[in-house]
């Protein structure tokens, strides 16, 4: 894919950067596994900054690093489109609306919690947010699903979590040496 920061004023880059993730990050309720779906739209389909296929690697990349996943996502994809000040820019954007709602509402949360409009609220929110995981999960598997071995690897990830209950991060380190035992060697894999 291209580097658009030399195409371009990189402070319009960083500015578009930043104002994307803010507002991806402020009106997305149930953290940074709900923002994929919503970052892919923005990065892939509306700026064509990077194709579905590096998006994929870049979130692969991401959460291989530890912390929030929305923070990781954001500094990984602004580096790539735009170097350091992208990535900054995009960190500060995915984070910036969570800290200021969270300072705002902190308050009055727990004076409200038992109301039933805020609990009927809360609930719908929930139910949305698995919405939009299934939607991610469905969006990435079908572009990462398309052979015998990452279907194999799936399922070892899948008997790990579910049936033996490792921890997540031993699932991811067992499919990432299954992976390149597995495609080491293949190109177009």
């Amino acid at each position: 894919m291209r580097n658009y920061s030399g195409q371009a004023n990189t402070v319009v880059i960083t500015w578009r950067l930043f104002t994307g993730f803010f507002r991806i990050g402020a009106f997305t309720v149930g953290g940074g596994y709900a923002m994929l779906p919503l970052i892919q739209h923005y990065i892939v389909e509306k700026k064509h900054w990077v194709d579905k296929n590096e998006f994929l690697d870049l979130i692969a990349l991401a959460q291989s690093f530890p912390g929030v996943i929305a923070i990781n996502t954001a500094a990984v994809i602004g580096y790539r489109i735009n170097g350091l000040s992208g990535a900054l820019a995009a960190m500060l954007g995915a984070g910036l609306p969570s800290f200021m709602i969270i300072l705002l509402l902190v308050n009055y949360f727990f004076r409200f919690r038992n109301n039933i409009y805020v609990s009927h609220f809360l609930a719908g929110a929930r139910a949305g947010v698995v919405g939009l995981l299934v939607y991610a999960a469905c969006s990435l598997g079908t572009r990462i699903l398309r052979n015998m071995r990452a279907w194999f690897i799936f399922g070892i990830g899948v008997l790990l979590l579910v049936f033996l209950h490792v921890h997540p991060a031993t699932a991811v380190i067992t499919s990432a040496i299954l992976g390149y035992l597995l495609f080491a060697g293949r190109e177009g894999s």
